[in-house]
């Protein structure tokens, strides 16, 4: 342990341990900008400084060691100067359009500015310009970049896929796109880590909200709406609402005021993703010799652009089912349609998302098999949605409850624990089990796969069959995995692997709370709203039922597979 007094107080930590972390600890309150615990703790913004005694300058305090019988001083006036100045000259370099930046209200370099008192700037505005492909589902804003290194961290450290890069020194020093490439040949899986990381407005995701409100007002449209599992667990935070009163019924009643015809929940689809993908693990449990192995769930639009980019000689061990959000679009556009008696051109399906790779998604070509456009029409995030409850004004806490529409509105727990890492593997072993064994398991029997860790393995027994196990979440994870997997030290029958650290719940289309992961508490709620589901098994979802006895006849008939899957190796980066 190390002793030292921080602004009169005595504090012991152990050794290693920052001068920011160790004030925290105590309850003194350091601000920074570019910190991120782990990932980047390089100094670069200055605003963390603080005064050591017997030292000539000021340090850094995200990257300053404690030692023994230092003596720091955090709220003198050459600090609280040289953090304003500091604060002054990153302004100097950044686009104050504030009004109408995406994070208005959300930045912390607009909170540090407001907090130290910063009401004229003493240097003249030099932001800097770029242009940028609009129609990419990730925007960055070069004008508003303040080179704090965090997109480049994240992208190194916890995502390994190196897009970012650090140009120039001194005053010219930016951050660009690696080797000056363009974002769609650098590789780049948009799984938007960088946007729910960047402090300040820099880094979005493309904003569909107008679009949206295009088709809500078009009279010659039907707007069907679904919203994915992980949605549930965030879209309140930005009301200041609590879990208990972000309910869905609350979500479903906002739904429609805003105009949607019918509501419908994405759970139903991860229901059905279940049927499609436990039926297909069966099949290649069954006919061992027949298929490359393991088998990887295909759910994620992130991993699915990283195998193609990265690993392409894997893309037939993928599952070949289609994600949730595109089984529901298949199935909108067909039996939905012919269900209620329209042409499904009038249908307009947008999907609701804690992902900024959907938007991509419902873009491919391969992907859209219905005959009446985009399966998925729009794709919008968390974040949209909470823009647009905004645009219209609507009170979530006055605008009562309602429930999802039928048929597709009906789901499982297994179908809401798709929005935790781990969820789809515990959700596909549940049937799987039924499906080998005839009985259903207990439906926690396969809880050892949950939790935050990056690489989890497990190994589980169904009937006659061992089946081995293993969940990855964030592609630096699942590099190492596959590294494994490659050079034969691990071997496993099944691999789900979700882009986003902690799964959707952690995607990069949900809401933004600077400097706090929120995966891992979004996730224990869903897991929460699956006990107490009646149902937790998905293959008893009675729509589900209905649907393969009304149209697609059984799991992987000519049919299902028409719809619900897809060539992974056709897909377009």
């Amino acid at each position: 342990m190390v002793n030292l007094t921080i602004d009169g107080r005595r504090i012991s930590v152990p050794e290693g341990t920052t001068i920011l972390e160790a004030a925290r600890t105590a309850g003194i309150r350091i601000p920074t900008l570019c910190y991120l615990k782990d990932i980047n703790q390089i100094g670069a913004c200055r605003v963390c400084v603080v005064e050591v005694e017997g030292w000539d300058h000021l340090a850094a305090s995200c990257n300053a060691d404690c030692e023994e019988g230092m003596v720091v001083h955090t709220n003198t006036p050459r600090v609280r100067d040289t953090r304003r100045l500091n604060v002054e000259m990153i302004l100097s370099r950044h686009h104050t359009n504030c009004t109408s930046c995406v994070r208005s209200g959300n930045c912390s370099l607009q909170s540090l500015a407001r907090d130290m008192n910063v009401l004229d700037l003493p240097f003249p505005q030099t932001p800097v310009f770029r242009p940028w492909d609009h129609t990419y589902p990730l925007i960055r804003d070069m004008s508003k970049c303040i080179n704090c290194m965090r997109c480049v961290a994240v992208c190194d450290k916890v995502q390994d896929m190196k897009v970012w890069d650090v140009t120039g020194t001194g005053t010219r020093t930016a951050v660009a796109i690696r080797d000056k490439m363009d974002l769609k040949d650098v590789g780049c899986t948009y799984c938007g880590q960088c946007i729910t990381h960047c402090p300040v407005g820099a880094l979005r995701a493309r904003d569909d909200t107008m679009k949206a409100f295009a088709a809500l007002s078009d009279p010659d449209k039907i707007c069907v709406v679904q919203v994915a599992p992980a949605v549930r667990a965030a879209w309140g935070e930005d009301f200041g609402l609590t879990t208990e009163e972000a309910t869905l019924p609350r979500l479903v009643a906002v739904l429609k005021a805003m105009g949607f015809d019918y509501v419908f929940d994405t759970d139903f689809a991860a229901d059905l993703t279940i049927m499609e993908e436990g039926g297909e693990f069966v099949e290649r449990m069954t006919h061992p010799t027949e298929y490359q192995w393991p088998m990887f769930t295909s759910c994620c639009p992130g991993w699915v652009r990283y195998v193609k980019i990265r690993h392409p000689e894997l893309l037939d061990n993928l599952s070949t089912a289609k994600s949730p959000q595109q089984m529901f679009g298949a199935v909108t556009k067909s039996y939905f349609a012919e269900k209620i008696g329209v042409d499904p051109e009038k249908l307009f399906c947008i999907s609701i998302m804690p992902c900024t790779a959907k938007k991509y998604e419902c873009a491919v070509e391969e992907v859209n098999d219905a005959g009446a456009g985009q399966d998925v029409d729009l794709s919008i995030t968390t974040r949209e949605l909470v823009r647009m409850i905004k645009v219209c004004q609507i009170d979530p806490m006055t605008a009562g409850e309602a429930e999802f529409d039928d048929p597709l509105g009906e789901s499982t727990g297994a179908g809401v624990i798709f929005g935790a890492t781990g969820g789809v593997m515990e959700a596909a072993l549940r049937s799987a089990y039924f499906l080998i064994t005839g009985e259903n398991p207990d439906p926690d029997a396969f809880s050892d796969v949950r939790g935050l860790d990056g690489w989890k393995e497990r190994t589980f027994r169904a009937g006659d069959i061992i089946v081995r196990t293993a969940v990855a979440s964030g592609l630096a994870n699942t590099s190492r995995l596959i590294d494994a997997i490659q050079r034969g030290d691990v071997h496993y029958d099944f691999v789900e692997i979700m882009a986003c650290p902690s799964g959707c719940s952690g995607g990069g289309g949900q809401p933004i709370e600077d400097g706090v992961e929120l995966g891992g508490v979004r996730g224990q709620h869903l897991y929460k709203l699956d006990r107490e589901m009646p149902l937790r098994f998905s293959h008893e979802n009675p729509s589900v039922q209905t649907l393969y006895a009304e149209y697609l006849q059984a799991p992987l008939s000519h049919r299902a597979h028409e719809l619900l899957h897809t060539d992974l190796k056709a897909w377009k980066l």
